[in-house]
């Protein structure tokens, strides 16, 4: 996928993250072990954010892979350190095609 194309997708992911509730607090997030879409908070609960775009949900939820969920940890664990923070937080998906956005919630259990 085209950079311009994740950007859009990332674009409508805060859009709908913002009218559910949330608080934006960084976007493309980097650490050594790679990058964090979205981080956001809400309830007192940092969440970070993966957002996978496609025509249809499957071929955009196989994205997420075993691999790139170890990295999205990492990369949590980084900025939960960098910013001293002793918080409660989870690792959420956003999939977001033309027709819809589905939210799903700690990805890790």
């Amino acid at each position: 996928m085209s950079r311009a194309k994740g950007d859009v997708a990332e674009d409508r992911a805060c859009a709908f993250l913002l009218e559910n509730g949330f608080l934006i607090i960084e976007r493309n997030f980097y650490s050594r072990f790679g990058e964090i879409d979205i981080i956001a908070i809400k309830d007192k609960v940092i969440h970070f954010v993966e957002v996978k775009s496609g025509l249809d949900y499957e071929s955009a939820i196989q994205n997420i892979t075993k691999t790139k969920l170890s990295r999205l940890i990492k990369t949590g664990y980084v900025y939960l350190k960098k910013n001293a923070l002793n918080v409660d937080y989870m690792y959420d998906a956003l999939i977001v095609t033309p027709q819809k956005i589905w939210y799903l919630e700690n990805i890790t259990i």
